[in-house]
């Protein structure tokens, strides 16, 4: 069997074959030391179903601030209607039903083989005045040493299992025989060659590296984008499932992106700081563009179902540019690995004023803003950030929650703009990752896993849910190729 890809999802398949003897070789386009695709460059938030802490101790790492923490239940129920409400409805219920069911035992299973999983207490929970923690947006569990700990478990399961990984094999056709698909023709280091097998998984990402495809499918300033994570998902493998015949499933006009370092020089594919030039402590303060205008609603949801959707509208603001404000009230509540990370992008000032100057936006329009934007607040609630706390600003566009007067010297902002991680448009399959053509007929050996798999995610998606459907999807191939 041939695994196309090395990220999460190939890897979860080879995997699954591995356990039930097959021979499994698995292709990475990356040469070793750039490899792990887009699951190497993220925080490893993987979204399951759960009861609550006493019900994910045998799956997370020991920690003593169990003891004080709260984990709310988060249901099949719960993680169903989520899906549905921030793709606007459009993800496929099918898909979905598998998704919310088998995430949590995927993921014991993965932990069985030597996956290594810990409550994310620096992304999903704020210490509270009582000392305790409270874990907020029903995303709480992630791969211990993030992104970059999950490709090496991956690697060290994989090894022992007997997976053949075979790196810089950069597939470019599928083979078919008497109807059906029968390996692949791949481009390497020592020139072309041609493996074949059984079954062919491909789980090689979508097209977000690729500025053509991204202006062809998303809009012609897509194509000036930041890459957030690997620069080998270029699409070649998904056109050379279309032109064998795959139908495509999926919105392929929307994809996963967010709030990006802008001024770093080194902001694309970076391997040695991957997720941290992410700024999603937004919700904490406001947004506004180059003319020192806000834009959005930057408290209308919990971060896990914004911040995917918002690096599109920073897009689309004058310059693709954006500054994330706050003051010294709020500074100390943001998250140390992204705002307190090796070069990062900020500007602080004494006054408004001369923030403004700074950030190269009008003054009288950052202050008119700020001024506008504090004296609307409604004091008569509480502010507190592990909940929905309905503390509104009452400008236009309306803060929904968590606002806060920024009025407090030093005066802090970032500079944003948009990073893409992931297209959501990808094969159609049935649940087992079948490819299918666009009449729904299966496609005889090939299976789909990861974000080439499309369906589930349209314009936007909860955060944590990409990974685990790379599992759910990836072993569900692999048990079946």
């Amino acid at each position: 069997m041939i695994v196309v890809g090395g990220g999460n999802a190939a890897f979860t398949a080879a995997h699954a074959a591995a356990e039930r003897g097959r021979r499994v070789v698995l292709l990475e386009k990356a040469p070793e030391d750039e490899a792990g695709g887009n699951s190497f460059y993220t925080a490893g938030a993987t979204r399951i179903s759960h009861a609550g802490l006493e019900d994910l101790s045998d799956l997370v790492e020991p920690d003593p601030r169990h003891e004080v923490t709260t984990v709310p239940a988060y249901t099949p129920e719960d993680y169903r209607a989520d899906l549905e409400r921030v793709t606007g409805g459009r993800n496929d219920p099918e898909l979905t039903e598998v998704l919310v069911r088998e995430a949590a035992p995927t993921l014991r299973w993965l932990h069985g083989l030597g996956l290594r999983y810990r409550l994310m207490y620096e992304r999903q929970a704020y210490l509270q005045a009582d000392g305790t923690y409270l874990f907020w947006g029903g995303l709480h569990v992630g791969n211990v040493g993030g992104g970059e700990g999950l490709i090496e478990d991956h690697l060290r399961v994989a090894r022992r299992l007997g997976v053949d990984i075979r790196y810089q094999h950069r597939v470019v056709a599928l083979l078919v025989e008497d109807g059906a698909v029968a390996g692949v023709r791949a481009e390497t280091g020592e020139g072309p060659v041609e493996l074949r097998a059984e079954s062919v998984i491909l789980a090689a990402g979508g097209f977000e590296a690729s500025p053509e495809m991204r202006a062809k499918y998303l809009g012609e300033r897509w194509s000036h984008a930041k890459v957030r994570g690997t620069p080998y998902n270029t699409g070649e493998v998904l056109e050379a499932a279309l032109d064998l015949g795959a139908g495509r499933g999926g919105d392929w006009a929307s994809c996963h992106s967010v709030q990006w370092d802008a001024w770093n020089p080194e902001n694309e594919s970076n391997r040695a700081l991957t997720n941290r030039l992410t700024r999603q402590s937004y919700p904490l303060g406001i947004l506004v563009n180059t003319r020192g205008e806000r834009f959005l609603d930057e408290g209308a949801d919990f971060r896990n179902y914004t911040y995917a959707k918002y690096g599109k509208v920073i897009l689309e603001q004058p310059g693709s540019l954006a500054f994330q404000v706050f003051d010294a009230s709020t500074r100390d509540m943001l998250r140390v690995e992204e705002y307190q990370m090796p070069g990062v992008s900020e500007i602080v000032a004494d006054t408004p004023e001369e923030l403004a100057e700074k950030m190269g936006v009008d003054a009288q329009a950052l202050r008119r803003t700020l001024d506008e934007f504090n004296a609307s607040i409604d004091d008569a609630k509480e502010s507190d950030p592990n909940v929905l706390d309905g503390r509104r600003a009452e400008v236009t566009p309306p803060k929904s929650n968590w606002a806060r007067a920024i009025a407090s010297a030093p005066y802090y902002a970032y500079p944003v703009t948009c990073g893409i991680t992931f297209t959501f448009g990808g094969l159609k399959s049935d649940t087992h990752g079948r490819v299918q053509d666009e009449a729904g007929n299966t496609i005889p050996g090939l299976f789909v896993a990861g974000e080439m798999l499309g369906g589930l995610f349209a314009d936007n998606y909860p955060g944590g849910s990409g990974l685990a459907a790379g599992c759910v999807f990836g072993r569900r191939a692999g048990s079946l190729a």
